[in-house]
């Protein structure tokens, strides 16, 4: 029985290490250009770090929009910016908060779990930071 185990264990990390090394090669060589494919969207990357007055703008946006946990933070100053961290955390609690509170609207009514507003309150906020995923 072990040996099987390690036989397979083994088997696994040989084809994700020829995997590993054979798409970057393959997408090195590659000069042709990309297709779109239906149902999939490239992700771009969050920055490392946003401007403290864009946090402030959105924790605003947040806050006028009914979220709680928004309202309760403290703007940044004296920063010319901070972790991006603190804006997708930001984004999560309201997200969160957001869905919580409209939990009991018809579907109709509501996109991703949250009011209409709410969710275009969020994606503002986002927007305005520059994140596109939290």
């Amino acid at each position: 029985m072990k040996l099987i185990t390690r036989t397979g264990i083994a088997a696994v990390l040989a084809a994700g290490a020829i995997a590993a090394a054979v798409v970057p090669a393959s997408a090195a060589v590659s000069g042709a250009e990309h297709t779109a494919v239906a149902g999939a969207h490239s992700v771009v990357a969050n920055p490392k770090t946003i401007k403290a007055a864009a946090y402030n703008q959105a924790r605003s946006i947040l806050a006028a929009a009914g979220s709680q946990t928004a309202a309760k933070s403290h703007p940044v100053h004296g920063k010319p910016d901070v972790p991006v961290s603190y804006g997708t955390s930001l984004l999560a609690a309201a997200r969160d908060e957001f869905r919580h509170a409209d939990a009991k609207l018809p579907a109709k009514q509501k996109k991703s779990g949250m009011s209409i507003a709410h969710y275009n309150a969020i994606h503002s906020a986002a927007k305005t930071m520059g994140i596109t995923h939290w």
